[in-house]
């Protein structure tokens, strides 16, 4: 007799698509959006200290650190789908996600530390060997854990509404947790190791031996809270599909026939947008923060604050969005005003309208305009994640099979392989503008200043206002999800009453 576990017997809870689970509780939301501070904290680290570490820190050449953060994002980005499509299929007597969860919270601790520790004595292509090991490692452990704990987000409620309240967690904790050790480290750990020696902390390698110490201890605990607190919702969540002979052409043929939905390619294509925007955004934050308006580390340091108070906006707005808007209304409103508002102030600027910029109301006007607009951003991302976990049971009605990791890491895919874009359509910016490189905020020229704001403007613009009109082509509504769901619960009727 052929063994049978929790998740693949048909008269399971879990293997019925017509059982909706019970409405999550609190401490579920809790748990499950706590989890993300483990990405978000690796995220941060990836993108704000790693490059600055190993080049000016540790001494490996740029190009070589440049490389390897490149390479390991290329591999992490293939092993998404290969992830999102094994937990999907998986079977345990603890379902199909929460192994994956429990199995990658020691590797991915374990890595993230020794990523901030590399032996002492390496010449340049061993280090360059061991960030990218490490890199490696690091993104690929984590992408074990974020593609089936994200991919919870449909199983742990069907409702419109809830999902975006679940999801509201899951990135208002991925933001706080990611921004917090950024805070710790220029607010605390910087500081602390200025010594006579090294003056400015950010300099000493002791600083990120213990960033590397508190970031892995939280990314650990952060995914057994979110593991261990949705445990309890196993029984409730979705079964994989019936057994089959599974080839590689089956698994791309499979991958197709899920993601093969006009709503999703718009999703899809809004992302890969929206991810260059992003990457042009964040490489070229320092250049506008330093050289355009002149502010001061501390300066700084606050706007960096301001995004805990930007992480509630978005997380409380979402919700309220979904409820009197819908996902997609709420999204493309929500989205224009964030995006044409976020180069307001640098637009003011090449107007002539603002005050010079050691006034006090241009560092007003600028942290308050990025805290509300970093919100509605936060928002926007809320609500685009909650369109896309509506996509599942679309994806279930028309292939018998449930796809959440697949639709989640078909997400992060496309994020993660156009990142790099907007680093190189940054380096155009630059380029076109004149700009001088290494030079102190004093020796840039206004006339380079005023073509940097020039040239970026229209080009951030234009490529946020491209996603919004790809977005717009989504179809899908409350009423065709409800839709879905009373299709599919008369489907497993009548699956019911033949057995």
């Amino acid at each position: 007799m052929a063994e049978t576990t929790s998740s693949d017997t048909p008269s399971s809870p879990a293997a019925s698509p017509a059982a909706a689970p019970p409405k999550p509780s609190l401490w579920t939301k809790l748990a499950y959006g706590f989890g993300s501070v483990a990405y978000g904290v690796k995220d941060n680290g990836f993108n704000y200290f790693l490059l600055l570490f190993y080049s000016q820190v540790i001494g490996l050449d740029a190009r070589l650190v440049g490389l390897a953060i490149t390479t390991a994002l290329i591999l992490d980005a293939v092993s998404d789908p290969i992830v999102g499509y094994w937990s999907d299929n998986f079977r345990s007597r603890w379902g199909r996600r929460h192994p994956f969860m429990y199995a990658s919270a020691i590797p991915v601790a374990a890595t993230f530390f020794l990523l901030w520790n590399p032996p002492q004595g390496l010449s340049q292509m061993g280090l360059f060997w061991y960030l990218l090991s490490m890199a490696v490692l690091i993104r690929t452990f984590i992408t074990f854990y974020e593609t089936p704990s994200s991919a919870l987000a449909p199983e742990l409620s069907e409702d419109y509404d809830q999902r975006s309240s679940l999801l509201s967690f899951r990135y208002y904790f991925g933001w706080t947790g990611g921004n917090a050790m950024s805070v710790l480290m220029f607010m605390a750990l910087f500081p602390a190791f200025s010594t006579a020696a090294i003056p400015n902390g950010q300099f000493n390698r002791d600083a990120y031996e213990l960033y590397g110490i508190i970031a892995s201890a939280l990314i650990f605990v952060a995914i057994l809270v979110s593991a261990g607190g949705t445990h309890s919702r196993i029984a409730h969540l979705k079964g994989a599909p019936p057994k089959r002979r599974i080839t590689l052409g089956a698994i791309f043929r499979e991958i197709f026939e899920t993601l093969a939905n006009r709503s999703f390619v718009a999703l899809f294509i809004a992302a890969m947008l929206g991810s260059v925007a992003t990457g042009l955004s964040a490489a070229l934050a320092f250049y506008f923060s330093t050289y355009f308006w002149g502010f001061s580390p501390q300066q700084i340091g606050w706007i960096t604050m301001s995004v805990f108070v930007s992480a509630i906006i978005g997380s409380v707005l979402a919700p309220i969005a979904t409820r009197t808007m819908g996902k997609k209304r709420g999204a493309m409103i929500i989205g224009v005003i964030a995006f044409l508002g976020a180069p307001l102030p640098i637009v003011l600027r090449l107007m002539g309208v603002l005050p010079d910029n050691d006034h006090p109301f241009v560092y007003g006007l600028v942290l308050t305009t990025t805290m509300i607009d970093t919100g509605l951003i936060i928002c926007f991302q809320i609500l685009s994640a909650s369109m896309l976990a509506d996509l599942v049971e679309a994806a279930e009605l028309k292939t018998g099979r449930r796809s959440e990791g697949v639709f989640f890491a078909a997400s992060t895919f496309i994020r993660k392989t156009v990142q790099g874009l907007g680093v190189i359509t940054a380096g155009f910016v630059l380029t076109a503008a004149q700009f001088p490189a290494g030079a102190s905020p004093s020796e840039v020229p206004e006339e380079a200043l005023l073509r940097l704001g020039t040239y970026y403007v229209p080009t951030i613009l234009g490529l946020w206002m491209a996603m919004m009109a790809v977005m717009a082509t989504y179809k899908l509504s409350r009423e065709g999800h409800e839709e879905n769901l009373r299709q599919l619960a008369a489907k497993s009727t009548e699956a019911a009453k033949s057995d």
